[in-house]
């Protein structure tokens, strides 16, 4: 199988990324990103701008992407800078994968995404959710995992507050709502590679590290 990995230097992404590298099903992994991986591996990894309009490229024929882009409010600096990251750019790589042959299309999305959200950032997740159901991939899985448990390159004070919180509530607290590790959400997107047609949501509480 020839994987597509977006997103591969963030908290998922990366995660993804060293599991694929040890699993045997991967003849060929391909992870474009803004910046050159440290140790690559196998991947084959093209060093773009990761802005639109996409280049064409060779590299977009894939059997299957697991993508992870996306941003925050704070980093995006806007509004309307984080709507280009986590949608447009997220839409404008599945209609290049699926345009060069993509079969399946692994979303990492966010725990209540709806397009009839009040919310922005569950507004905008939901809205992809629904345009990538429509692009006639074979199989699509929308995983929806809740806060997500990781180290991250950058200072996000008020992540780090509400893991703490989460962590010493999790006894009293839902499944559904506790924080999942980056790498338990990297090994269900992996296992959601494989299975019938159509469209599969995975929630919060049915992600397991196997």
């Amino acid at each position: 199988m020839k994987l597509m990995i977006l997103g591969a230097t963030g908290a998922v992404g990366s995660q993804v990324l060293d599991q694929a590298q040890e699993d045997g099903r991967f003849e060929t992994i391909v992870a474009p990103t803004r910046r050159p991986l440290g140790s690559p591996g196998k991947t084959h990894n093209p060093v773009i701008p990761f802005d639109l309009p996409l280049p064409e490229a060779d590299w977009w024929a894939v059997d299957a992407v697991i993508c992870c882009l996306g941003t925050t409010l704070k980093q995006a600096g806007s509004k309307q800078a984080f709507y280009r990251v986590d949608h447009d750019l997220v839409l404008a790589c599945a209609e290049r994968a699926r345009a060069a042959g993509a079969s399946a299309f692994i979303l990492n999305s966010a725990l209540g995404a709806n397009p009839q959200s009040r919310g922005f950032y569950l507004r905008t997740k939901g809205e992809v959710e629904a345009a990538v159901t429509r692009m006639g991939f074979e199989r699509v899985v929308l995983a929806r995992p809740s806060l997500i448990d990781a180290q991250r390159e950058e200072s996000r004070p008020a992540e780090k507050l509400g893991l703490m919180a989460s962590r010493l509530l999790a006894p009293m607290t839902p499944k559904r709502y506790r924080p999942v590790s980056a790498n338990t959400i990297a090994a269900t997107l992996l296992r959601e590679l494989t299975g019938g047609s159509g469209v599969v949501t995975v929630e919060s509480e049915q992600m397991e590290c196997n």
